[in-house]
């Protein structure tokens, strides 16, 4: 481990090219969610979302590597749940930051939640759980989609009753 050290080369618990792998990974399901974002809003979108969930990965794998390089007498001290919670609590705060107040209204909540979701999901990638991270992404961009085909309906048809009531009123 010290020749490898010296030339900045690191023996790993997880070998390299599957962490690689666990990062295109969860670039690409972070982009899933992000691209869906990004057709219906100009807030946080492809990229916002793939560099989320690949960050997230990023920082779980790297947690995890530390603790397997631990002597093995400081591993009861070392807790690699802690640096997922501070990836959860990094990815809020950058998810509060695309909320903002409008008026009555609050705009950025569904972006938020996105961000929020990538990340999990890059969590979830770096952890080697792909089929659940896979369906979880799927899930979301099938909700966000759907729902907003549901909301523009309801939405589309209240205005248009408003648009017929004040045509009606005006004559």
């Amino acid at each position: 481990m010290d020749t490898g050290n010296a030339f900045g080369l690191v023996e790993t618990y997880l070998p390299q090219h599957i962490m690689g792998i666990r990062l295109v990974i969860a670039a690409v399901l972070g982009g899933l969610i992000g691209f869906e974002r990004e057709l219906h809003t100009a807030e946080a979108g492809l990229r916002t979302h793939i560099l989320v969930g690949v960050a997230a990965a990023l920082f779980t794998i790297l947690a995890f590597e530390i603790y397997h390089t631990l002597p093995a007498g400081e591993q009861s001290r070392a807790d690699p749940i802690r640096a997922v919670e501070a990836v959860t609590a990094g990815i809020a705060f950058l998810g509060a930051g695309a909320i903002f107040r409008s008026g009555a209204g609050v705009q950025g909540l569904t972006t938020g939640a996105g961000m929020w979701l990538a990340g999990a999901v890059g969590v979830a990638t770096a952890l080697g759980y792909y089929v659940v991270a896979t369906g979880v992404a799927v899930l979301a961009v099938m909700v966000l989609a759907a729902l907003r085909a549901i909301s523009h309906q309801v939405i589309g048809a209240d205005r248009r009753r408003a648009r017929e009531k004040v045509e009606r009123n005006e004559r």
